[in-house]
């Protein structure tokens, strides 16, 4: 059973999301049966590579900024019941294509959940340019990956394809949003639903695939 994660490095969200998600994975009885896959969704790839203004000042920018306190504190309180630090007044968004790419190198390796976790933390902790290479390259080999290898994927265009091909793969599927959560290819899931929530969506994925029917047997 494939699970497919739609995130950007830049949502609060996908973090607190990331750790549901695993918690779900873990308790379910037949996670010996579940792929994870990341999947790419920039959630503004007009964005330069220059930090601005934080996460929090952009916020005002397309919600009533009134409003914007009172957003911050839900973000920061669904962070800490999941043991995370948000520090959106401190972190500055930026352009997030590079940090995709790197994902995807990182998965050839087999390490793409370490990979998306350094980066999450980076940002959303940290504070941290992840549109800067030579940062991104330092996150890459703490995630067990060569620096070197992670440096000269960054010089290049390496695995450009493999994003826009997750972004056009999510607009078909109908992700708008992140994190969304694909099971078995049925319709999106958000990502930051409680674990017992995902886990029937995982049950309801897995009794679907065992009741197709196989290829008829050959006498």
């Amino acid at each position: 059973m494939k699970i497919e994660i739609f995130s950007d490095v830049l949502c609060p969200w996908c973090y607190i999301g990331k750790r549901r998600i695993r918690s779900a994975v873990e308790s379910f009885a037949h996670r010996d049966r579940v792929e994870v896959v990341w999947r790419s969704f920039e959630l503004d790839p007009a964005a330069g590579r220059v930090p601005g203004v934080t996460a929090a000042e952009a916020m005002e920018q397309w919600m009533d900024p009134a409003a914007v306190p009172a957003r911050i504190r839900l973000i920061k309180d669904h962070g800490r019941q999941e043991g995370l630090e948000l520090n959106l007044e401190r972190s500055r968004p930026v352009n997030t294509f590079d940090a995709h790419r790197l994902s995807h190198f990182a998965a050839g390796r087999g390490r793409a959940d370490e990979m998306m976790e350094r980066l999450f933390r980076a940002y959303h902790t940290e504070a941290l340019d992840v549109a800067d290479r030579e940062v991104l390259v330092r996150l890459a080999a703490e995630a067990g990956l060569d620096a070197d290898e992670a440096r000269a994927l960054l010089a290049g265009d390496g695995h450009a394809d493999d994003v826009r091909a997750d972004e056009r793969r999510a607009r078909a599927l109908g992700v708008s949003g992140v994190p969304s959560v694909v099971v078995d290819g049925l319709p999106p899931v958000s990502g930051v639903l409680p674990p017992a929530e995902l886990v029937g969506h995982f049950e309801r994925a897995l009794a679907r695939a065992d009741a197709r029917p196989g290829p008829s047997a050959r006498g």
